[in-house]
């Protein structure tokens, strides 16, 4: 299968460099495909699942948080502010970041921003979890 180079970055790390046959990202809009010979393509990420296919066939899943996706002249740019490979991901911890947040959005109203913010720490935490397994 043909293949594109990605290259997987947050403000701390680089998490993936080479080639790749498919990356699977969630988008604002809804999760998206990258093959090789995209159009040339942006759009800011959303939370959610990641799944890169490298140029071997083996998929490797991830949860991603928030960012930027770039394709252009088959090079793909993905700069996320949290990106975690499936065995980067402490269940624990994601557990207890699910539990906080459920409990500070059950203690605001739908209109502070506050709720926004612990919305956001919900999602992330139960895509953790759904990523983990």
């Amino acid at each position: 299968m043909p293949t594109f180079h990605l290259q997987i970055a947050t403000p701390d790390r680089q998490a993936y460099d080479g080639a790749a046959e498919k990356l699977i990202v969630r988008a604002e809009g809804g999760d998206v495909c990258i093959l090789a010979n995209h159009i040339d393509y942006a759009t800011p990420l959303g939370i959610g699942e990641a799944r890169v296919t490298d140029a071997q066939g083996n998929t490797r899943v991830a949860a991603c948080n928030g960012g930027l996706l770039s394709v252009r002249d088959n090079q793909v740019r993905l700069m996320a502010i949290t990106f975690e490979w499936q065995d980067e991901i402490d269940l624990d911890r994601a557990r207890q970041a699910e539990a906080a947040a459920q409990e500070k959005l059950s203690a605001i109203r739908r209109e502070d921003r506050d709720f926004s913010l612990a919305e956001a720490k919900l999602k992330r935490a139960i895509t953790r979890i759904h990523v983990k397994g």
